[in-house]
């Protein structure tokens, strides 16, 4: 009698897992932004009787160098990082829509120029465009969100300039065109909506890079200024007692990491499904 080989049993992670773990984060951290206070309290509030202080139940994050609890700093904190990397994605996907409509749809030396002008920008690294604007500008955090709005806005610009220049050959625009209907109605009724499908996926794509972004030239000193409790301003603040506090500093950047990481795998899959690949 020969006897069977039983194939052992291999518990596998669902296949979306992932995918899975990071929208539950991003739809927690989007409670968090719209009502803070239901998860913390005044993230301004210092107790010098408990300065430095490590995670425990009654502060889980620890507290900083002035006693102020970092677990309700990092979450008032996903407040003001979300909106700078909402605000500046918000500026670069709308200056990218129209200057990539303006590049498709005007003659071809004004899309040469536009098109070498998002070379230009494309040309520096993020960080160092928005350094570059907020030396000029100033610090703060309108400059900051401009900055990094115009750092990442060849990105959209490209993609709508090379849509609109595959709609406006589209034989639906031809006989908009043969039925006489004006240019601003072509463009409103006909292009516009159709060169923005990839655009929502994109922006949040960018959003994280947005993020990441923001966190990184708040730690330089370029954006909100002690004492917001601004995930980079934290890290900037808490860097100087990592020998004796790393959670002051570690937990925001954790924060940071886990949203940058969580918008970049949501966005990539629904890339992914947009261009009708296997998500």
């Amino acid at each position: 009698m020969t006897l069977a080989l039983e194939t052992p049993l291999v518990l596998r992670p669902p296949r979306y897992a992932g995918v899975l773990v990071a929208a539950g984060f991003l739809t927690v951290m989007l409670a968090v932004v719209v009502v803070p206070g239901l998860f913390a309290g005044d993230p301004l509030r210092a107790d010098p009787l408990h300065v430095l202080e490590g995670p425990s139940t009654a502060h889980w994050f620890g507290t900083d160098q002035l006693g102020r609890d970092v677990f309700d700093r990092v979450v008032h904190g996903a407040r003001h990082s979300l909106a700078i990397g909402v605000a500046a994605t918000l500026i670069a996907v709308t200056a990218g829509i129209l200057l990539g409509l303006l590049a498709g749809l005007t003659h071809r030396y004004a899309d040469e120029a536009l098109s070498r002008s998002f070379d230009a920008l494309s040309a520096f690294p993020l960080l160092l465009l928005a350094l570059l604007f907020i030396a000029i500008a100033g610090p703060g955090t309108v400059s900051l969100v401009v900055a990094i709005g115009i750092a990442t806005l060849p990105h959209y610009a490209r993609v709508v300039r090379s849509q609109t220049f595959v709609v406006r050959r589209a034989g639906y625009v031809t006989q908009a065109v043969a039925f006489g209907d004006s240019r601003a109605r072509l463009v409103l009724r006909h292009v516009l909506p159709n060169v923005l499908g990839p655009i929502p996926v994109l922006a949040m794509i960018g959003l994280g890079e947005a993020v990441l972004a923001a966190a990184g030239l708040s730690f330089l000193g370029m954006g909100p200024q002690p004492p917001s409790p601004e995930w980079g301003a934290m890290l900037a603040e808490g860097r100087g007692y990592l020998h004796v506090a790393w959670w002051a500093a570690i937990l925001p950047g954790v924060a940071v990491t886990a949203t940058v990481i969580s918008l970049t795998v949501v966005g990539r899959y629904l890339q992914r499904r947009f261009e009708g690949r296997q998500a």
